[in-house]
């Protein structure tokens, strides 16, 4: 184990220059950030325990918490899958890399829906360079035609599916290799993907993971940790937070800090503030995620299933355009894994090609995190998806024969609506003071002005791309600049 830990005795009381709750992508891009400027003491609180890669697989799962236990779901129906414990998402997430669009970050302003983000792609930018560059992320250099990057990805793309070949010469300027944190080649710390279609429990450790990619950080004598501590609440003065609460055992301990940061997840973030008093402006509303179709197509004497990952090739036809003043844009994902069975006639068993469409969402305030008032357990309150969101899914069934043109298509199937992409996301969006969001455009909580929120609970809109890369990258863009705006404040 190459943690310091430390027990909730020792800490109590106790004085450190940052305390970072949770240990999952936003929290742990932010700590190795931190690490470049923070001369002091760094403790992180973490809910769950750690759960070595080997007792995953073993055991068959990322945690022995199960989310369900965390929070009340009134919405049975519709899941929101969360990992407790060190590493969070890092353990269960299927490595998908790709960046948001630079339309998603000014939806408002260039379509009329939604909210915009107050920074830009261009602001983000080299920050998902750097955050690539921790994951070593494989990817396809093509993609720069509709994702502009500033340096090549670290590892190359993996070997695509003969379908993504053949789209990707039919139409080079928007089908590509999917880009992943999945090892496409031996690195030093990761072994190549096997493809062997089980990513949350990746049984060679070719995926990133907080258990082998930050282990020099944690690792780091500035840095204690703490297991099996539940944060109940923050202590606050009218725009300072002084101190936390946690439970461990049964019993509650207080430590206090200079600075904190709040990187659980987009249901137990709100919560910890709702329980702390700390209910400002938006605070926990605006759940939400993708919303996704599995969809499948029978190919007349083209194969499939050879490409070198779980899903191949991401298709960015739909991703962008005047359309989306009406309805959703999406990604269409090529994936190299069967999801409605086999094919009946056997000699063609591999002349399939199943993909899914995951189109963006409007945040909505009808879809909440709220507290019990006698547990003081965070409640889930999911009413409706986008009618936006909706009509993108079925324009893009619509244009979907005319998007797969350049292949050998005999018959699409619909399959089923997806219950959940696990992309926990809203509740604590980013915005300007004074228009429902709850941090600045550096994470800052407008009103605890020591107070640092990352994650996805951040987000002021939902792309259809996956949400893990934008995660890092922001935190560490937040903590660059927290700790370069603490310096020109002493330097004042």
């Amino acid at each position: 184990m190459f943690f310091n830990i430390v027990s909730p005795a020792k800490v109590a009381n106790e004085l450190y220059d940052l305390v970072i709750i949770g240990s999952g992508f936003g929290s742990s891009f932010f700590l190795s950030e931190a690490l470049k400027h923070e001369p002091g003491r760094v403790l992180v609180l973490e809910w769950g325990q750690y759960n070595p890669w080997t007792w995953q697989i073993e055991n068959r799962t990322n945690s022995p918490v199960s989310w369900g236990s965390t929070f009340v779901n009134t919405t049975p129906e519709k899941p929101w899958n969360t990992t407790i414990g060190f590493g969070g998402g890092t353990n269960c997430w299927f490595g998908q890399t790709p960046r948001f669009h630079p339309n998603d970050f000014k939806l408002k302003s260039l379509y009329g829906v939604g909210k915009d983000w107050p920074i830009s792609y261009a602001d983000l930018e080299p920050y998902y360079c750097e955050a690539e560059e921790i994951m070593q992320v494989a990817g396809d250099s093509a993609m720069g035609a509709v994702l502009p990057r500033s340096k090549p990805f670290p590892l190359p793309a993996h070997k695509g599916s003969t379908p993504d070949r053949i789209m990707m010469q039919a139409t080079p300027d928007t089908h590509f290799i999917m880009p992943t944190a999945r090892a496409s080649r031996q690195t030093d710390t990761r072994t190549k993907c096997c493809a062997n279609l089980t990513c949350n429990l990746c049984p060679v450790q070719a995926k990133f993971s907080a258990i082998n990619g930050f282990k020099r950080e944690y690792a780091d004598g500035q840095v204690d940790i703490c297991f099996n501590a539940e944060v109940v609440r923050l202590n606050s003065d009218s725009n300072h937070v002084s101190s936390l609460i946690f439970s461990s055992e049964g019993q509650e301990h207080q430590v206090k800090a200079e600075s904190f940061v709040l990187g659980a997840n987009g249901i137990q973030s709100p919560a910890i503030l709702l329980r702390s008093g700390m209910d400002y402006a938006e605070t926990g509303k605006r759940l939400h995620e993708q919303y996704s179709i599995s969809v499948e197509a029978y190919l007349d004497g083209v194969g499939n299933f050879d490409g070198s990952t779980i899903t191949t090739g991401l298709n960015y036809s739909l991703a962008d355009g005047e359309f989306r003043k009406r309805h959703s844009s999406v990604l269409v994902a090529f994936e190299n894994r069967w999801t409605r069975g086999f094919r009946p006639d056997v000699k063609r068993l591999t002349e399939t090609l199943p993909m899914i469409i995951v189109a963006d969402n409007i945040p909505s305030t009808d879809n909440f995190v709220g507290i019990d008032a006698n547990s003081g357990k965070a409640v889930v309150t999911h009413l409706h998806e986008s009618k936006y969101a909706k009509d993108g899914i079925k324009n893009a069934l619509d244009k979907l024969p005319s998007l797969l043109s350049p292949l050998p298509v005999e018959k699409i199937f619909a399959g089923r609506l997806r219950g959940s992409e696990s992309h926990v996301q809203g509740t604590l969006r980013m915005g300007l003071e004074g228009d429902g969001s709850i941090v600045d455009r550096n994470q800052i909580h407008h009103k605890y002005r020591n107070l640092i929120i990352v994650g996805s609970s951040v987000f002021a809109t939902c792309s259809p791309a996956n949400p893990s890369l934008t995660i890092s990258a922001l935190s560490i863009r937040a903590a660059r600049n927290y700790y370069r705006s603490s310096r020109e404040g002493e330097e004042t």
